[in-house]
Parts: structure tokens; sequence; C-alpha cells
């Protein structure tokens, strides 16, 4: 973390719980999980969400060219149509253009995920890109020491 940041753990100990507790609340399968918080993580630039993330995949036994390509998910034969589907939403919902969602975006997750799945989701969604504002507005940074 930058010297002259917070400690947005202890300077907001109340909204990290409860930020937490959102997060800890979130019943969405794994393997979709954890791309949406790699994937909203890479293009918010939270430097610690990435490398948090991408560990926290690979050491659940997400395949290692899985997270390597994540960036380029549209052009791999590695993810399937339901991942896809999470990987746009997450895009436009990370990303959010001024006209919203588009139907087609939205219709696309709706047809790989029910409703209580979707819900959960678009929580997952909301719930990464809260955590990477706050990693990127305190600038903070991984651990230093570099394992496989």
């Amino acid at each position: 973390m930058a010297g002259d940041r917070i400690d947005f753990a202890r300077a907001a100990s109340d909204a990290h719980q409860a930020l937490a507790a959102l997060t800890r609340a979130i019943d969405l399968d794994r393997e979709v999980h954890d791309l949406v918080k790699l994937r909203a993580s890479q293009i918010n630039g939270c430097a610690y969400c990435v490398d948090r993330h991408a560990r926290e995949a690979r050491a659940a036994g997400e395949d290692v060219r899985r997270i390597w390509s994540l960036a380029a998910w549209r052009d791999t034969p590695f993810y399937s149509d339901r991942e896809r589907a999470a990987l746009a939403l997450t895009e436009t919902m990370t990303l959010l253009p001024a006209a919203g969602v588009p139907d087609e975006i939205y219709r696309a997750a709706a047809a790989q995920f029910d409703d209580e799945e979707l819900g959960q989701l678009v929580t997952a969604i909301v719930a990464i890109n809260a955590w990477n504002r706050i990693g990127v507005a305190t600038a903070m940074q991984p651990p230093l020491e570099l394992r496989e």
C-alpha cells in the first residue's frame, strides 16, 4: 500500500465488514465466480485483486491456461457458454455504458443462469467492482514474494 493512502479496513471498519459480509453471502459456482472476480479486476487495473484472485483460482484447481487467457476469453476455446455469458455481463457492468446493460447481453446471461443464479452473478459483479475501486483508490499492492 502506498504510504500516503489509508488502510481501508481500519479507516472504514464497518463498511469493510459490510462489504465482506456481502461477498460471503454470494452463492455462485466457484469457477464462474473466480472468473468474474479476476476479469473485473483486470479491467479495473486492481493489481492486488488480480494477483489475489488469480492465485485463489489456481489454488482451487483452475487451469493455468484459462487464467492466462482470460483477457482474451472471446478468442479462446477454453470457456463454456455459461462462463462466456457471465464474462460478457461482467465486462458490461464493469465498464457500464451510458445506455446501461444492453438487452442482448442480459438475455444471454438470463439464458444461462436461472433467476436466483443471475441475482447472485449480478451481486458478485457489484461486489468485486466495489473491492477493486477500494483497492485502486488506496493503492493496495500484492505481496512481493513470488511463488508457483
